[in-house]
């Protein structure tokens, strides 16, 4: 499930990421994680190592962008290249525990009721436009408008 930082992906349309587990025609293309909500899991883990990018198996990770306070179709453009639609949030399943024991547990919010209020896990979503993504690349969010927010996938 862990992936290392590389110096480039390559998104593919309508298929998601070249050579990734989850490429096909899916709602689970691509999986973008915000670098804030792996420092805010690694701040409750204490005395363990911080969580790393890619730690989770995710394909992008993004600084300064709300992913998941954005609403279902908003389109996340790399550039002037690629563009990806963000289908939904990620619900940290069961394999985050074989990254790191108890890691799952970490991604969850809950309520005082032990209800899960939010998921940290980042957001999912499929390739508009084919194209390179490097890091440090601007990322232009376009919001979808008249759309609710992002379902769990």
């Amino acid at each position: 499930m862990s992936k290392s930082p590389v110096p480039s992906i390559t998104l593919v349309q309508d298929l998601g990421v070249s050579g990734d587990c989850h490429s096909g025609k899916n709602l689970r293309q691509v999986h973008l994680v915000p670098m804030e909500s792996l420092r805010q899991v690694s701040a409750k883990l204490e005395a363990s190592a911080p969580v790393k990018a890619g730690e989770i198996g995710e394909n992008v990770t993004t600084e300064g962008i709300d992913l998941g306070g954005l609403p279902c179709g908003t389109e996340l453009h790399f550039g002037d290249g690629a563009v990806v639609v963000l289908t939904g949030v990620r619900d940290p399943g069961p394999g985050i525990d074989r990254c790191r024991a108890g890691l799952r547990e970490h991604f969850l919010v809950r309520d005082q009721n032990k209800k899960v209020v939010k998921r940290l896990a980042g957001v999912m979503g499929t390739v508009k436009r084919g194209g390179e993504v490097k890091p440090g690349m601007q990322i232009k969010v376009v919001r979808s408008v008249g759309m609710e927010g992002l379902p769990i996938v």
